[in-house]
Parts: structure tokens; C-alpha cells; sequence
């Protein structure tokens, strides 16, 4: 059993887009990571529930989704102040924002100080995407042509593990490669950086787009977490205020008792 005081300690740790319930999760990774880091506290930036492919079916739901909340709670019950940011996938959970469940608050976006005295703007970015405001049917549709290239993306990936090749994500290598999503990408963190602006904060924290990254924006810090279903990876602050992401596929790839989510 995995000792807590083993765990590696942070001021406060953002992960976002889980999509537990969907194929494509890498749960096992995030469960493997919440069992080795710890922090004051958790910002949950929305996605974390896949609502949209749990309507559809709910073969994708399996017991190590069970346990990466079970995991998130426990965590909340020892003292973690967590926050929960819901997003477009778990958007039903928006009915109950400034409540809370289990010790996770859910709020709509939230504001979050440094240990040097920045302050974050914290959301999870869907409000962003022009093309969920317009037209979220072609958001839907994007998103099942998504969860095929995760299904081949998983195939494919076992294929190079038998050969010895480590992890590689097709989804975000075809997100580099199309010049309409590159474009997206760029007009996404443009807009959210503004808003933190607008707001007079030093910085945004986001997720919605699974594309890793910290960047200055207009003079704004833009972070995005990333994701559990490409990336692995989620953002960490240290006690001094350093923010810094971590891939933790990479990692987990070289531990003998984590498996890739099937």
C-alpha cells in the first residue's frame, strides 16, 4: 500500500481533461500520480468526468476511474483544500457551483496567488471556443472524430511498446501538423490571456485544448495543464512559487506496475 509521507509535496497542483468514462482516459497514470504527489491544494480544471461519451455508452467507465475519484476524496478528507472548475464534457456540474461535496468545491473559475504574490486566473476555457458558443453539434462531431484518433492512437501505441518504442501521441502529432488547429490554438491562448488582463492578474491557468504549454501572451503568463488522455501531464507549484508542468507518461512508462489503460 503506498505510503502518503512517501508522496513528493507541492503548494498546489492543477491537472484537467481526465475524461474518465471515455476510452481514451490514461487513468492509471493520474491514479499513479495523485498516489506520489501531494499538495495544499488541488484545482481540478474541468473535463475531469466525460459527460458526453458517458451518453453514449458506458463501457469506458472502469474501476480505475472508481478509484482516481476515490483517490481526489480521500485526498480532500486529509486536509487538500480541492477545487473543482467544471468544463464542457462535465458542464451538468455547473448546476452546482459555490457548493460543495466530499470537501471538492465547485466553482465557476477561481483566482489563485502565488507563493511570490502572482495572481492566477484559473478556468477551464471552453468559454472561449468560438466554436462551442456557436456551434457545439461540430464541437460534438469534432470530438467523436477525436475519440477515433484515441482509439488508434492506443492501438497504435501497443504496437510500439511490443517493439520498444516509447509513448507518441498521433493526436497531437496531427494537431501540429493541421494548420487550422495551430491557428485555434494560438487565437485560444490569445483570448484567455486578454481576459486574465482584463481581470488585472498576472496569469491564466487553462486546460479544454490537450496542448501543454507556459508561454508569456501580451505580458500575461499563459499556462495550459494539458491532459490525461494524450499528454499526462498536469502543473505544479513548488513553496517558492515556481510553476513548472510535468509529463507523466514519461515516467510511468519506466514503472513495471503501471499499465497503459486498455
Amino acid at each position: 500500500m503506498e505510503n502518503a509521507s512517501d508522496a513528493r509535496r507541492h503548494r498546489a497542483i492543477w491537472i484537467s481533461d481526465v475524461h474518465l468514462g471515455s476510452r481514451g482516459c490514461k487513468a492509471e497514470f493520474l491514479l499513479d500520480f495523485l498516489k506520489r504527489n501531494d499538495s495544499d491544494t488541488l484545482y481540478l480544471v474541468g473535463d475531469i468526468i466525460d459527460g458526453w461519451a458517458l451518453r453514449r455508452t458506458w463501457t469506458g467507465w472502469r474501476q480505475s476511474h472508481n478509484d482516481v475519484i476515490q483517490k481526489i476524496l480521500r485526498k480532500a478528507r486529509r486536509g487538500t483544500r480541492v477545487f473543482y472548475i467544471p468544463g464542457n464534457h462535465d458542464e451538468l456540474a455547473r448546476q452546482f457551483l459555490d457548493m460543495h461535496f466530499g470537501g471538492v468545491h465547485v466553482v465557476g473559475e477561481a483566482v489563485h496567488e502565488m507563493a511570490d504574490g502572482r495572481r492566477f486566473l484559473v478556468i477551464h476555457g471552453d468559454q472561449f471556443d468560438a466554436v462551442m458558443q456557436c456551434a457545439k453539434w461540430l464541437a460534438k462531431l469534432g470530438c467523436w472524430a477525436y475519440d477515433l484518433t484515441v482509439v488508434l492512437n492506443h492501438w497504435l501505441n501497443a504496437l510500439r511498446g511490443r517493439l520498444g518504442y516509447p509513448y507518441w501521441s498521433l493526436s497531437g502529432y496531427l494537431k501540429h501538423k493541421v494548420k487550422n488547429a495551430g491557428r485555434f490554438i494560438e487565437d485560444f491562448r490569445g483570448i484567455v490571456a486578454r481576459e486574465a488582463a482584463r481581470k488585472g492578474l498576472d496569469g491564466v491557468i487553462c486546460g479544454h485544448i490537450h496542448f501543454p504549454e507556459m508561454r508569456s501572451v501580451g505580458g500575461v503568463t499563459y499556462i495550459n495543464d494539458g491532459d490525461w488522455v494524450e499528454n499526462c501531464t498536469a502543473l505544479i507549484e513548488d513553496d517558492a512559487g515556481r510553476l513548472e508542468i510535468i509529463r507523466w507518461a514519461s515516467v510511468a512508462e519506466r514503472r513495471e506496475d503501471v499499465a497503459c489503460a486498455s
